[in-house]
């Protein structure tokens, strides 16, 4: 696909420098991608893919290099003039209001004269023609995370962009959203739109993209067809060495309870919420146990009611080695040698205005490790903490104690999840562990997540990466419409029994589950 006029290109952008204080970013990058092709930009956490994708979508102005536009310099001064050229974007984090309705949060991407309830309309037609269904009147704030991502992707698709940028699309969808994704820019390729994907998932770039451009350390390193590459060679080029294996260790006799549910049940007030009903489940010392489901059927709920975000009335619902807990709040289940890693980094899982020292101290404070004493913050003790979970989880950083927005989203999720796991806890619940990072940095969190359990820790993983739970689960159970499945030997269960438990065949054992 390689021709030698500039202009049969849809986007170039040449030699681009950004500099933050001394951290180059992008060190004289260039990519070119044609209108109709779908275009993967890999690199680890931190390589520079959301700074010069932020540059193209105009949300940052390059140090130098220049952008050219079908042959054309351009100057993409902000958000608003690279949608009026043609460039939507699908950004990693969500950028939505929370206290806002679905049509309500498309509309402040459009003129201000667009007609609220003839938006309304087209947001049920195009979210159900791509298979990514909303409810144009739900309120953001009761949405689960995948049905935020759709917004986000409806939104791009109603302004019928010539270049849609896709930062981590699939990170918080199912198999099957995914899948329909693919659909969905195969057939804006078809159109002639051009894609510009980022993806830490290999195997999906190797599907759907017809071209590689490869950044490590801010600097271009390779441009390659992904289709003539293996999963292993494009995670090695992007790492610069071989990504380490993760090791399962299965095979040991877990140990007494420490995580037990005893027919949690709980209500929502929320009209789009999802009530748990009689959930049960056990977790034992030294395995992890994981709990699949499409996104949006309680996860969000369920991982409240065992973090204490959201007591039960009943105190017998959760145990905690042995000793109910219920009624009891998060502080006093840390205090149990428990701990908890929310899907939602950014607002839930830590601060963005805070620097990262500060954001240990919002889960450490009442856990013993020094951090506060006699009610007065140590400071030099969490800046200890800072620096243990940088060191051993490889969190990227400009400065020492930077605030947590300024981290990439893989290494902030490194951040989180090595802040809770530092504590060396005896129970952790962990949600989405891997959303949005890159093969190294997963295979890092998972092999950690091994590693805690396998030193006698009970470990529960809510995900809805399928490959990840098969690769590091000992047990697996699937929640679907707030009601939990028996959790099953991981070696016992296929993608498609995951999936008719998905579909509500609670009842059924596995084997009977995929005759019928």
């Amino acid at each position: 696909m390689n021709v030698d006029s500039s202009s049969e290109y849809l986007l170039e952008a040449r030699n681009i420098v950004k500099v933050f204080g001394e951290l180059r970013a992008n060190d004289d990058v260039t990519l070119s991608l044609k209108p109709g092709e779908i275009h993967a930009l890999l690199g680890e956490n931190g390589a520079g893919k959301s700074t010069l994708v932020k540059i193209i979508y105009g949300s940052l102005q390059a140090t130098s290099g220049q952008l050219f536009w079908k042959g054309q310099p351009v100057t993409v001064a902000n958000p608003a003039a690279a949608r009026e050229l043609g460039i939507g974007m699908v950004f990693q984090h969500f950028s939505l209001f929370d206290a806002l309705t679905v049509t309500e949060n498309i509309a402040l991407a459009l003129p201000a004269d667009v007609d609220i309830g003839a938006l309304a309309g087209r947001i049920e037609k195009v979210s159900n023609d791509y298979g990514l269904p909303l409810r144009p009147d739900a309120l953001v704030a009761d949405l689960s995370v995948g049905e935020r991502q759709r917004i986000e992707i409806v939104r791009c698709l109603l302004q019928e962009p010539r270049l849609l940028i896709m930062d981590e699309p699939t990170a918080v969808l199912t198999p099957q959203e995914a899948d329909q994704l693919f659909v969905t820019l195969e057939r804006l390729a078809s159109e002639g739109c051009g894609v510009l994907y980022i993806s830490h998932r290999l195997e999906e770039v190797k599907r759907i993209c017809h071209d590689a451009t490869i950044l490590r350390h801010g600097k271009l390193v390779a441009r390659v067809d992904p289709q003539q590459e293996t999963a292993a060679s494009l995670a090695n080029l992007m790492v610069g060495a071989e990504v380490a294996a993760v090791k399962a260790d299965r095979g040991g006799v877990p140990g007494s309870p420490l995580l037990e549910l005893v027919d949690l049940s709980l209500p929502t007030n929320d009209p789009f919420g999802v009530a748990l009903k009689n959930i049960n489940l056990t977790i034992r010392a030294g395995e992890i146990v994981a709990v699949a489901g499409v996104a949006g059927n309680g996860q969000s709920e369920f991982f409240d009611a065992v973090s204490g975000e959201q007591p039960s009335a009943n105190n017998e619902t959760v145990k905690m080695s042995g000793e109910a807990c219920g009624r009891e709040n998060i502080t006093r289940r840390r205090r149990r040698h428990a701990a908890f890693v929310p899907e939602e980094r950014i607002g839930h899982g830590a601060v963005p205005d805070f620097p990262l020292s500060e954001n240990v101290v919002l889960t450490h404070h009442a856990v013993g490790e020094g951090v506060v004493r006699k009610g007065l913050i140590n400071r030099a003790a969490a800046r200890d903490v800072n620096s243990a979970v940088t060191e051993l989880f490889d969190v990227r950083k400009g400065t020492p104690d930077p605030e947590a927005r300024s981290l990439s989203g893989g290494n902030l999720q490194k951040f989180v999840v090595g802040r809770e796991m530092t504590r060396e806890p005896k129970i952790l619940v962990v949600n989405q562990p891997t959303w949005g990072v890159d093969a190294g940095a997963a295979a890092l969190i998972r092999q950690a997540l091994i590693d805690l359990a396998r030193s006698g820790s009970a470990v529960l993983v809510i995900s809805q990466d399928l490959d990840e739970i098969f690769e590091i689960s000992d047990r697996i159970a699937v929640i679907s419409r707030g009601e939990m499945s028996e959790a099953y030997p991981a070696e016992e269960l296929s993608l498609e029994q995951i999936g008719l438990l998905m579909a509500g065949a609670h009842e059924k054992a596995p084997e009977k589950a995929a005759a019928s």
